[in-house]
């Protein structure tokens, strides 16, 4: 027998069976090709570790391949996923992270991704296309109930104050006069009950004279509708007066024109002619004062003028001394 043959064998086959498990490690012939993908959460990723699946609408698209802590930002963390080609990532893609069941195990949800939106690509200055994140069920949970515990903070120091010693006791003393009036209205029963009676009856009459006022106002109103009426009457004719009177006054007006153009020229002449005749009666009447006989006798000789009387009266030539 040969034992170098045997062993030649021995070492081929188990060269062989390394290579068929390294083989089918690694997927074989049929191992589906990865994108990488980035997705940046801004809340604790606590549950979710590498190799956790990575869900496209409830069915696994890939896996968590690296977990870590944003350099730039230590509240943030970074997750690559690699995630199967021809998985429908697009640009209003978001990512979710989710528990499964009671068991608590993490994983990531993708979401949305409408069939007309553009593909996800990458954009500088980052190395992969970058997912966008959305708080999960648990933070949002998270957020409200630490909204409601503040509110309930502050409800709760606003009613220590509300309840403090001195409020105490003005709602004691409140309570108190309460009682007092309560007590006291208790007493006066019957009044109140007698006041009441006596306000209905007031109201009655109220209404009966009221009634009443509005039957005897009927005729007082119908007159004064007619008195109104006979006034707006009373006014129109008014206006119409007024308005023939301001033609008549137009007509007048346009008659003066003319005789101001014709007969006032004449008029002031004669009145002219009037003025010289009243100045001769004047003087005629002031010389019959001085003079009453030069109306029968004339008037006498004039007076010699002033130097005329010491001139020597000179005789004719015809005279003989």
């Amino acid at each position: 027998m040969n034992y170098a043959l045997v062993g030649g064998f021995v070492l081929l086959l188990g060269a062989l069976l390394i290579a068929g498990v390294l083989w089918l490690a690694s997927g074989g012939a049929w191992q589906t090709k990865q994108d990488i993908y980035l997705s940046v959460m801004e809340e604790s990723v606590a549950g979710l570790n590498l190799n956790a699946p990575v869900k496209y609408m409830g069915v696994d698209v890939g896996k968590v391949q690296a977990i870590g802590i944003d350099a730039a930002n230590p509240k943030r963390v970074r997750l690559l996923f690699a995630i199967d080609r021809g998985t429908p990532i697009r640009v209003d893609t978001v990512a979710v992270l989710k528990t499964q069941g009671l068991t608590g195990i993490a994983y990531v949800e993708l979401d949305g991704g409408a069939a007309n939106s553009a593909p996800l690509q990458t954009v500088a200055p980052e190395r992969y296309p970058l997912i966008p994140s959305k708080p999960s069920l648990s933070a949002r949970l998270e957020n409200v109930l630490s909204s409601v515990l503040a509110k309930l903070d502050s409800t709760s120091a606003s009613l220590n104050a509300l309840l403090s010693p001195q409020n105490q006791k003005a709602f004691s003393a409140t309570l108190a006069d309460i009682a007092l009036l309560t007590h006291t209205l208790a007493e006066r029963r019957s009044t109140i009950d007698a006041g009441l009676v006596s306000a209905a009856k007031t109201f009655e009459h109220s209404a009966a004279l009221t009634a009443q006022l509005q039957r005897q106002a009927g005729p007082l109103l119908a007159r004064i509708d007619n008195a109104a009426l006979a006034v707006e009457r009373m006014g129109l004719e008014t206006a119409q007066a007024s308005s023939s009177a301001g033609r008549t006054v137009v007509d007048v007006g346009g008659d003066l024109k003319r005789f101001s153009a014709v007969a006032l020229p004449e008029l002031q002449q004669l009145m002219g002619e009037m003025a010289v005749l009243a100045a001769s009666l004047r003087r005629l009447s002031e010389q019959a004062e001085r003079n009453p006989g030069a109306l029968i006798l004339g008037q006498g000789a004039v007076p010699d003028g002033p130097g005329e009387a010491l001139e020597p009266t000179r005789k004719p030539r015809d005279e003989k001394p």
